[in-house]
């Protein structure tokens, strides 16, 4: 069977607003407080997927979450109604309500880590839901995720679904953010890269100044639960200077598609032995690996962060050349530009077209092109059993863009998430979205 990869990407919620709740993110940090538009940030994202769905990419959609999430704040304490809960917390703790409201879950780079059926010992696709134990508001999106998955991909025929691993800060885990798959071709055995900020059980160099979230001890555990084999299975560490520049996944200075990896000259500690290693491994699966590094002299570490020009989606294109999405901030920054101009007009690169997407909001609260996706590759017996509901198309696309346009907001700031009218918009918009998606009863539980 022929193999692809799918993209699905994370639907903008209606509670997305700017309040800094990342840190180590610094683009969050620095937009704290402002006034975002939901609406926007949606129909944004929605666009990107649609175009990339109109050049024959396969694009799915992932929904987003409840919010604020009443249920969490009620085992916190707060008493009443849902609409009095909500008012309490925005009196008596705001930064609680304002994280029990993020719409993070948008980035669903972080929502698992996936491991396609040709790299696993039951010929089965592996799901592992992140728990994303390092921040409070990323905290709460495991058991949901879970529930979003298993109703994409139910057929437990092809899909093998596990829960998130301990909430432990041993097992920190921020899922494909921090994970990448080099392969011939997508229904082929390929190279798991699995990308850690620090060891648990201590050991080694870490960052200083922002927290490494990603431990070796949680990929080694999802590598176990996905039934990888050693030999095609690679561990490396996220250069701390990178992290402290405020790299704070490794999709942030990395990224990867079929037998190339697009990558910053700072991104991992030990570089060229990590180089070494996956040209060894893949020189085992006769896969001719190539890996692009970009020098800190033409793009520095700050101004990578600053453009996201690593947070961008490599995808291959029928002539066997590839694409890469951009975000606009990397048009806006002159170095980052020419750089990729150059890229895609030499020759000898993997790399000869740039597509550039307007991700404003995404990008104020954190979150590039790469963040906004999950990549799953699929044969065609897996393609066929995952909702059809969840892919993008031409009638979806205009059902979505109606859907955003008559619940969303032009405008919300951390203090409009006390409105009790907003809990009460969000769970009409999420009721319909379940029927639009044919997603059945996946919110239920946190009512």
């Amino acid at each position: 069977m022929s193999g692809a990869e799918a993209n699905f990407d994370g639907l903008v919620g209606p509670t997305h607003h700017y309040a800094g709740l990342s840190v180590g993110n610094e683009a969050s940090q620095n937009n704290r407080d402002g006034l975002s538009n939901p609406r926007q940030a949606a129909l944004q994202g929605l666009h990107k997927m649609k175009a990339l769905a109109d050049r024959g990419y396969i694009q799915g959609i992932l929904p987003p979450q409840p919010r604020p999430n009443v249920a969490a704040l009620r085992a916190l304490g707060f008493q009443g109604t849902d609409a009095q809960i909500v008012q309490r917390a925005a009196a008596d703790a705001p930064q609680l309500l304002s994280a029990y409201g993020s719409a993070s879950s948008m980035w669903t780079a972080n929502a698992a880590t996936v491991s396609p059926s040709a790299d696993s010992a039951d010929g089965k696709l592996h799901f592992t839901v992140a728990n994303l134990n390092n921040k409070l508001h990323r905290a709460q999106e495991a058991p949901v995720t879970s529930a979003i998955l298993r109703a994409t991909f139910a057929d437990e025929r092809y899909f093998c679904h596990h829960a998130a691993l301990p909430q432990q800060s041993d097992f920190g885990d921020e899922g494909a953010a921090n994970h990448n798959r080099l392969c011939q071709n997508y229904n082929q055995q390929g190279l798991q890269l699995f990308v850690y900020g620090r060891r648990a059980f201590g050991g080694g160099p870490a960052p200083v100044r922002y927290p490494a979230r990603q431990t070796l001890e949680a990929c080694q555990a999802v590598a176990r639960l996905h039934q990888l084999k050693p030999e095609y299975t690679l561990y490396a560490q996220q250069n701390p200077a990178a992290i402290d520049s405020g790299v704070f996944h490794n999709d942030v200075i990395a990224v990867s598609n079929r037998n190339v990896l697009f990558h910053h000259q700072h991104a991992f500690l030990n570089q060229q032995e990590v180089l070494a290693a996956l040209r060894e491994k893949a020189d085992a699966l006769e896969l001719p690996f190539i890996n692009v590094e970009v020098p800190q002299e033409r793009v520095s570490l700050e101004d990578a962060v600053a453009s996201y020009l690593f947070n961008s989606q490599l995808l291959s294109k029928p002539d066997g050349k590839m694409l890469i999405v951009v975000p606009e901030e990397c048009r806006q920054r002159a170095n980052v530009w020419e750089y990729l101009s150059d890229l895609t007009r030499d020759g000898r690169s993997p790399i000869d077209e740039v597509a550039v997407f307007d991700l404003r909001e995404s990008m104020r609260n954190g979150g590039g092109p790469a963040c906004l996706r999950l990549r799953v590759a699929l044969n065609d017996a897996e393609l066929s059993a995952v909702n059809a509901a969840s892919l993008m198309n031409d009638e979806r696309y205009h059902r979505l863009t109606q859907w955003v346009e008559k619940h969303y907001r032009d405008r919300l700031h951390a203090r409009d998430l006390a409105d009790p009218h907003l809990l009460y918009e969000v769970r009409q918009a999420l009721d319909e979205l379940t029927q639009i998606l044919r997603l059945g009863s996946i919110y239920d539980f946190q009512r």
